[in-house]
């Protein structure tokens, strides 16, 4: 059963591991597929049409599916790879260890947001592939956008919503979901991608690997809710026109359900 750590708790082979599947699957042209595929997505997502991975219920099966996908890529690279998690409530500043040059490097420059050592600062190594301008290297501008990242208490706040989501079924909703993805209330998952910023401000934001740890604890939070609301069900249940229904199947799959992604322990399991 994979183990999902804490980022800051993995040990210098842990990292050398993960920093190199994730390379490997750059260097074969896998990597750039998820990078696609996401940013489909986010495009199409729309308040008032069809909507998937973003602004609708099916936001966290839907990513908890393509983390799936990518961890077992990074597998079929090296079996003792597992996806970590960045709890961004606790390790919140541009110190924390995840940015070290052992592990995904640090800030940008403050002339173009080139991040300039770790694994992934060779745009050689690490192109942008699939981008949203010309530029071709990473880039990150740590507490620009927005200076802080979110709290543990601001968490706290979200995980005390009893209800998953409801009615209009987008990013106007309330529940926890929405609450959750950031188009309501104390903003946590839209915020960190805004605080990292560069191409994860962006719908390319997997070009930066941290788009992977960030989702990972996103993740988490949605099991601790589960957890603490074991009464509360997916909602909708069904006929709901544009959203992904408790039973429907969602794209690009097609071969799986929230309903079948609602017990991440038939898959992984988190430290802690």
């Amino acid at each position: 059963m994979t183990v999902r750590k804490n980022q800051a708790t993995l040990t210098a082979d842990e990292k050398r591991r993960f920093t190199g599947a994730v390379l490997e699957l750059k260097r074969n042209g896998r990597y750039d597929e998820f990078v696609r595929t996401h940013n489909a997505f986010i495009m199409s997502d729309t308040d008032t049409g069809e909507r998937t991975g973003h602004r609708s219920p099916s936001f966290l099966p839907w990513h908890r599916r393509f983390l799936l996908d990518f961890e077992g890529a990074l597998q079929s690279v090296d079996s003792s790879v597992a996806l970590p998690y960045w709890d961004w409530s606790t390790d919140r500043t541009v110190r924390a260890a995840l940015w070290g040059p052992d592990f995904l490097g640090g800030t940008g420059r403050s002339s173009d947001g080139r991040v300039m050592d770790g694994p992934f600062a060779d745009a050689g190594n690490w192109p942008m592939n699939i981008r949203v301008d010309g530029r071709t290297f990473l880039r990150r501008s740590l507490g620009t956008g927005v200076r802080e990242l979110p709290t543990r208490a601001e968490v706290e706040s979200v995980l005390s919503i009893p209800t998953y989501d409801m009615a209009p079924y987008n990013s106007a909703s309330d529940g926890f979901r929405n609450h959750l993805e950031g188009w309501r209330g104390v903003n946590l998952h839209n915020r960190v991608h805004v605080w990292v910023g560069g191409q994860m401000g962006t719908g390319v934001s997997p070009n930066d690997p941290v788009f992977w740890l960030h989702h990972a604890f996103v993740d988490k939070l949605w099991a601790e809710w589960q957890r603490r609301h074991p009464g509360a069900a997916y909602v909708p249940a069904g006929g709901t026109p544009d959203v992904v229904d408790l039973n429907e199947t969602m794209k690009p799959w097609n071969d799986v359900r929230p309903a079948d992604l609602l017990d991440h322990t038939k898959f992984y399991t988190f430290d802690s």
